[in-house]
């Protein structure tokens, strides 16, 4: 057995028992105190947020926008490029515990002139050389530094599928919006066509001498006013459409969708579970634990700087003068050289309270995170509850409306009551078509924003 081979062993054993140390506090998540349920109206073991996205939209058309967003936004290529960007710089900081393998064949020549003599010396060397080097991972410097790559690598992990939940949503809302302005678009053409029904009666009244010519104009009035709308939606229902692309990493084109409001299903229970669950499944919470960790490993980073480095190298080859003789002159070289920091004015302790002072920076990031992960539920829950209501009524207000037109168009044409109250009518169910519509859009927009609250979606 040669002497570099127990040298080797030697050196193995040494590292393996001086790596056993790691100085620094480890990692504990911070007391929150959460309380025992998200709202206090609902102890539901269960979560919406369970539930996969094409589970919750059951919209074939929508489903198709989500996966092509999913596949081709840009802001989620660059979330996945620095996920496997840290992938990358985690394996580096893995491999710094492990020892460096190198080699080399060389082939050089030295000129000696002393004393500006006129005579030189030439002199040639060859060799081939393994070098092993090691540097031991006393105080756990080495190992504090891969547990903040780790946590950087996980932190945009859960970036990652922040940004997931936010495109599903962001295209499930502008989808919504869309579907909610057409159907908008056709309750302006719809009363449109009521409005030049009007003009075409007071025109007769008014022709027979049964109206003033005040009435006739009234009504070219609230045509001409009515015409004016469809322009404007048309007009959000393009930028509506752009941005549904662009969130597809398509150009501007035009966006299939389903034809009514009420043809697309939502789930109507609403199970939002327990505070742990929120903490599991919200990416936002997730990421910022990662980054308090990581600077949790910051702060071992910096406290062991501040302590001696050892590194061992071992060098063994050949080396000779004459090439033919290459083979038959061996070489080892063993070193350890001890790196200490003497003095720095300060540098090395200063760095050490900064990263103390960010790591209470990210305790209270973390801390705010969690916070925000509740206002934002709760949030979400009281308006799809309150929604829910408003809706209802909304729907009532919409007959009552319908049924009082209906009335007074009919009391109108046997000159019961004049224009004017005829007009009082008409405006009053337009008004309540067109706040039905937005409270059925709201009513799905507050499902897609508790579903994203609850870290649904990933």
């Amino acid at each position: 057995m040669s002497k570099t081979f127990i040298k080797s062993s030697l050196l193995l054993a040494g590292v393996l028992l001086l790596g056993s140390c790691k100085i620094g506090h480890k990692y504990v998540r911070p007391e929150l105190n959460l309380p025992e349920t998200i709202v206090s109206t609902h102890t539901d073991s269960t979560t919406i947020a369970d539930i996969d996205w094409w589970t919750m939209y059951t919209d074939t058309t929508l489903r198709k926008l989500i996966n092509k967003a999913l596949e081709y936004n840009k802001d989620l290529e660059i979330a996945v490029a620095r996920v496997n960007e840290l992938a990358y710089q985690k394996r580096i900081s893995m491999s710094k515990l492990f020892p460096q393998f190198g080699g080399k064949f060389y082939n050089q020549r030295e000129v000696e002139h002393y004393d500006g003599g006129g005579k030189s010396k030439d002199a040639y060397e060859f060799g081939v050389k393994g070098t092993v080097s090691w540097e031991l991972d006393i105080w756990g410097n080495l190992r504090w530094g891969r547990e903040k790559s780790v946590a950087d690598f996980l932190a945009s992990v859960e970036n990652q599928r922040a940004v997931r939940i936010t495109i599903i949503s962001e295209v499930a809302q502008a989808y919504f919006e869309l579907i909610a302005l057409d159907n908008e678009l056709e309750i302006v053409k719809q009363t449109l066509e009521a409005r030049q029904e009007s003009v075409r009666l007071t025109e007769l009244r008014y022709r027979g001498g049964l109206t003033s010519e005040i009435v006739y104009q009234q009504a070219q009035l609230e045509l001409s006013k009515t015409r004016t709308l469809v322009p404007d939606l048309e007009r959000k229902i393009a930028l509506k459409e752009n941005e549904i692309s662009y969130l597809t990493g398509d150009y501007p084109s035009k966006i299939e969708r389903a034809a009514k409001p009420e043809s697309i299903s939502l789930p109507e229970t609403l199970p939002v579970g327990l505070p742990s669950t929120l903490l599991e499944r919200r990416p936002d919470v997730r990421k910022a634990e990662q980054n308090l960790i990581a600077a949790n490993a910051e702060v071992g980073v910096a406290l062991t700087n501040m302590f001696p480095k050892i590194a061992l190298t071992a060098t063994y080859g050949t080396e000779t003068s004459i090439f033919n003789t290459i083979l038959k002159s061996p070489y080892e070289f063993i070193s350890a050289n001890l790196l200490t920091p003497i003095f720095g004015a300060g540098q090395n302790i200063a760095n050490h309270k900064a990263k103390k002072a960010a790591l209470k920076g990210a305790v209270a990031e973390y801390e705010k995170a969690v916070l925000n992960a509740f206002k934002d539920t709760h949030n979400a829950i009281v308006n799809f509850n309150k929604i829910k209501e408003i809706y209802d009524l909304r729907e009532k207000y919409q007959n009552s409306a319908k049924s009082t037109m209906e009335l007074a168009q009919l009391q109108y044409i046997n000159g019961v009551i004049g224009y004017l109250d005829l007009l009082d009518a008409q405006r009053g169910y337009f008004d309540a078509q067109i706040s039905l519509s937005n409270a059925m859009r709201d009513k799905q927009l507050m499902m897609v924003y508790l579903y994203k609250a609850l870290g649904g979606g990933w």
